[in-house]
């Protein structure tokens, strides 16, 4: 069986991580990225209308996991500054986080699926499957949708489009790289259409929404939200991990793989549904958010090498802090109005791509594979 041999490739089917890729560097790119990430939770808790300090946020949330504390009850911190920290802000932080780790898994993995390292949830339609079915909910009602919420909604497009995605990438019983690729920017134009007309007929006060949903945004961030993202990133490192080394064969070409041992159809479509279940849990959550699954893992890339044992974990942290400090500069840059996450992502994002691929790293990362 496939899933028996991706633990036991020999050793030569994996392209060797470039120079700086060591274990030690993971490592150390690892920990830095984690003490990034509880630096940026305490600071979104300490940012907003209500004055909170540094100390106090990370006071209030370390009295929220650790019940009992003296200084929760001591009247040194107000019920406000409570509320604020942990009500609203450490939910929309941590919604950040899932997200942007989620998107570049997703778009990690898609580089591998379609063998192009441009691939992300945006190229194969995913995305903009899992926006049509939000505006759907939004304009004409759950009872459009037999009743389904929002996430619900979402997370159906974005299974709709990966089926429809399959179903015309299939031929000869294959999944083709480059027609998923053609197939996803077709479809992904088709849903974009379709959302631009019931954005256009619907009434005006619902058009702030879908504009907000289809562009990203965490302020709306519960606890609760964060449940289906936070499954969705599990089950997908679940799935991924044990095959990482089979991902690597995946790049060096199908026949190559399948001399491997690798069941590289099988393969193909198990990360393409994986992928298809994150986007989906994602942007139900979050709305739809570019970039983060096209950068994050080039420079992950970059720093660690191309190794996906290696890559993956860093890619996974690097998109979690990368979509926190966006959520962070959201509500800071125009305040007290709120940017839409997806613009600054946008705004960073691209130029930063452009960069990448003018350095003479780029090779290594996969531009011109």
């Amino acid at each position: 069986m496939a899933i028996q041999t991706h633990r036991s490739l020999p050793a030569q089917g994996v392209p060797p991580p470039r120079p700086g890729g060591s274990r030690a560097r993971v490592v150390l790119v690892l920990v830095a990225m984690a003490a990034l990430i509880l630096v940026l939770l305490v600071v979104s808790g300490a940012t907003g209308t209500v004055d909170v300090a540094l100390d106090e946020a990370a006071l209030i949330t370390l009295g929220h996991l650790l019940p009992g504390m003296p200084w929760m009850s001591d009247g040194s911190l107000t019920p406000l500054q409570d509320q604020a920290v942990w009500q609203f802000r450490l939910p929309r932080a941590l919604l950040a986080g899932l997200a942007g780790a989620g998107l570049a898994l997703a778009g990690a993995i898609m580089q591998v699926v379609v063998r192009n390292p441009l691939a992300e949830p945006y190229v194969l339609g995913i995305s903009s499957g899992a926006g049509l079915g939000a505006v759907v909910v939004i304009t004409l009602g759950s009872t459009a949708v037999g009743g389904m919420s929002l996430g619900g909604a979402a997370f159906g497009g974005a299974l709709l489009a990966t089926v429809s995605v399959v179903v015309l990438a299939r031929r000869g019983g294959t999944l083709s790289p480059t027609r998923m690729i053609l197939a996803g920017v077709a479809l992904g134009s088709l849903f974009s259409a379709t959302t631009s007309y019931l954005t256009l007929t619907t009434d005006a006060q619902n058009v702030v929404s879908v504009l907000f949903f289809l562009l990203g945004s965490v302020s709306a961030a519960t606890m609760e939200s964060l449940l289906a993202p936070a499954v969705a990133l599990v089950l997908a490192c679940l799935v991924v991990a044990p095959r990482a080394r089979a991902m690597n064969a995946l790049l060096t070409g199908d026949e190559s793989a399948t001399a491997l041992g690798v069941d590289v159809q099988r393969l193909r479509a198990l990360l393409l549904v994986t992928a298809a279940l994150l986007t989906g849990a994602v942007v139900s959550a979050s709305g739809g958010i570019g970039f983060v699954g096209l950068v994050v893992p080039h420079m992950a890339r970059i720093i660690v090498g191309s190794n996906h044992r290696r890559m993956l974990p860093v890619a996974v942290a690097g998109g979690a802090a990368f979509l926190m400090v966006a959520d962070l500069l959201s509500r800071t840059v125009a305040a007290p109005t709120e940017v839409p996450i997806g613009i600054l992502t946008a705004v960073v994002g691209a130029p930063f791509f452009l960069w990448l691929m003018r350095r003479s790293a780029a090779t290594h990362a996969g531009f011109d594979r």
